[in-house]
């Protein structure tokens, strides 16, 4: 083991619990902003939060890190991360002209519309959780198709992420600044419902 991790768990265990958990919780924070600078070009949110969640991994295994291994992972991640930005973007172009379809009243739009809004959850939740797992070498083709099974066959990890997801949401309707940081504790519960599912197999 190097002598910069031996010191990095050295520190830990000199920390209390709450010192920990609130250090974390701050990590998640910074991390949200990073992330939220890393999506302006809009579609490289993919790679965004893929890098933000390998920080978030390094951070909970006591390695280092920081904003210059969080842009080299986006920089690695965003090569193929932009196609599955601009797919993303595609798919709320799709669901936006189905809710149209229901405005202008045409017939079964209701139906599509809740259809077309599911789908682009599920499409949502199952990009967090790619974005959880991504890896320097990992392809998004793999990552993507092994989180849609898993977004399936955990529900329940699942509508935890709905859940951080909303909370985005809501802190952007009452004070829009609040969502950037609060993006860091999604991509922090897209590692744990990983980690969790990897756990109970």
């Amino acid at each position: 083991m190097s002598q910069a991790r031996v010191k990095a768990a050295t520190k830990v265990r000199e920390e209390s619990p709450l010192a920990e958990r609130f250090a974390l919780f701050a990590e998640c924070l910074l991390t949200g902003v990073w992330i939220a600078v890393a999506s302006l070009p809009l579609v490289t949110y993919p790679a965004a939060f893929a890098a933000g969640s390998r920080h978030l991994r390094r951070r909970t295994a006591h390695e280092g890190g920081g904003w210059r291994e969080f842009m080299a992972d986006f920089r690695a991640a965003v090569r193929g991360g932009w196609l599955v930005g601009l797919a993303g973007w595609a798919a709320l172009a799709a669901v936006w002209v189905d809710v149209q379809a229901v405005r202008a009243g045409i017939p079964g739009g209701p139906l599509v519309g809740v259809v077309g809004v599911l789908a682009l959850i599920g499409a949502v939740v199952a990009g967090l959780r790619a974005a959880a797992l991504w890896r320097p070498g990992a392809t998004w083709r793999a990552l993507l198709g092994a989180a849609g099974r898993r977004t399936v066959l955990d529900p329940a990890g699942s509508f935890l992420l709905v859940g951080g997801l909303a909370v985005v949401a809501c802190s952007a309707w009452f004070v829009a600044p609040l969502a950037i940081p609060v993006l860091g504790s999604v991509a922090a519960a897209a590692v744990a419902v990983e980690e969790r599912y990897r756990r109970r197999r």
